[in-house]
């Protein structure tokens, strides 16, 4: 699968961890980082993440496992829920990105990243698009991939090689 050496990804880290859980398992981030690596040639993974104070050595330890984060300031709710929505910021990265990698993975099943997708397929810079959960993501997704060119890829069939198994 590795068509280019200079690959990016960019991550829409709610989508991906929430979808996980759901599913009853965790992500073990580094080995999702070299898998990112090994699988697609992905020498840049951007992961955009909602900033919360007492998170820092998670941070640290995504960033010391090979990601760069890029942080969203987040709001606390009045039901004390946190609400940090990375959207804009992924595809602005990507965009600002865009001239530096052959080929870009996108990590989610929102459909509010339809138009981006869409975007990098027709400019033929999509390698795949990386969905968490092959039963729960949006259905906008189908219209983009065809059998010529398949653009998805599924998280949740890799749970023996990506689970995080605590020691």
């Amino acid at each position: 699968m590795k068509e280019n050496r200079n690959n990016y990804a960019f991550i829409d880290s709610q989508n991906l961890n929430l979808s996980i859980r759901q599913m009853g398992w965790r992500l073990n981030f580094a080995k999702f980082r070299q898998y990112l690596s090994d699988k697609y040639g992905i020498t840049h993974a951007f992961l955009f993440i909602g900033f919360v104070r007492g998170n820092e050595a998670m941070y640290t330890r995504l960033q010391r496992d090979g990601f760069i984060c890029v942080f969203k300031p987040t709001l606390e709710l009045p039901d004390g829920s946190v609400k940090g929505n990375v959207d804009a910021e992924l595809v602005l990265h990507t965009m600002i990105q865009y001239p530096h990698f052959e080929k870009a993975v996108i990590v989610t099943g929102d459909g509010d990243f339809y138009c981006l997708v869409e975007y990098l397929r027709d400019q033929e810079k999509l390698l795949k698009l990386l969905i968490p959960d092959r039963h729960s993501y949006s259905g906008l997704f189908k219209r983009l991939s065809t059998p010529e060119y398949n653009i998805f890829d599924f998280i949740d069939a890799l749970r023996g090689k990506l689970e995080f198994i605590k020691k």
